[in-house]
């Protein structure tokens, strides 16, 4: 899968906030991560890329809040560099050409695919940690 940087994830985030047709991709405020919604198929999803550097490399799990916001925070930024962003793919909705950030968040005991609209006005490109 192709690695997407800075510049192309901004073109993404301005494409995607571009978009004014209702879809029911976003039915549900994605602005915040969450569990992917029963209504949203994933086949109507096609992958974009990743963000996620090195494939083999272990990527962080340190958070980028300079603000105080907190990972379910609306109004987080989004840090490329940055757990959970490290570790997500961009996928495209095949109905309306929206970009949404997504990567599977493992516990000890459960996997679950999340979501976040990707929003051209929360992206910082932070240096890693």
């Amino acid at each position: 899968m192709q690695k997407i940087d800075f510049a192309t994830l901004t073109r993404l985030a301005q494409a995607s906030a571009s978009v004014g047709v209702p879809c029911s991709c976003n039915q549900t405020s994605l602005a915040a991560w969450q569990a992917l919604p029963m209504t949203l198929e994933l086949e109507r999803f096609e992958d974009v890329g990743t963000l996620m550097e090195d494939p083999y490399d272990e990527p962080t799990f340190v958070e980028f809040h300079p603000n105080e916001t907190r990972y379910e925070s609306a109004d987080a930024p989004i840090a490329p560099r940055y757990y959970p962003y490290n570790r997500c793919t961009v996928s495209r909705c095949t109905n309306c050409g929206r970009n949404y950030l997504r990567y599977n968040e493992a516990g000890g005991y459960f996997t679950e695919l999340r979501i976040r609209a990707l929003q051209p006005d929360l992206l910082v490109d932070a240096t890693a940690p």
